[in-house]
């Protein structure tokens, strides 16, 4: 027996503002049920997964311990600067001048994630 990721369960300050921005990012749907004020919002992903944001009182101070990993289906470059119009701050640039690496975003609320390469990006430095 095994156990199934369900979901990841993000803590907020705004749990339904944190969440637009996520589906924004993901390009997936809100749940219907989910309006502002709400103190738990979910971003439904592929596959039944979703992203949970939980509005806790205490505001984040340290760097994430778990963070999100995106591949993004345009280029990594064009999708950091998409990333960042709606609303994420650039944290670190891991970009290395042959194309390989990542660049580190952080959401409106400061939560650590990274930009990896897509299959093009990946395909191009390959050749």
């Amino acid at each position: 027996m095994v156990s199934v990721l369900q979901n990841v369960a993000i803590d907020c300050a705004d749990a339904y503002e944190l969440a637009r921005f996520w589906s924004e990012v993901t390009g997936r749907p809100l749940d219907p049920e989910d309006r502002p004020g709400a103190h738990e919002t979910q971003v439904l992903l592929a596959e039944g997964f979703v992203l949970y944001f939980n509005q806790v009182s205490e505001p984040k101070t340290v760097k994430n311990r778990l963070h999100l990993c995106l591949r993004p289906e345009t280029s990594r470059d064009q999708e950091v600067e998409r990333i960042l119009g709606l609303g994420a701050t650039f944290v670190a640039d891991h970009r290395n001048a042959d194309g390989s690496g990542w660049a580190v975003l952080a959401d409106p609320e400061g939560n650590e994630f990274c930009v990896l390469r897509s299959d093009s990006d990946r395909a191009a430095v390959a050749s």
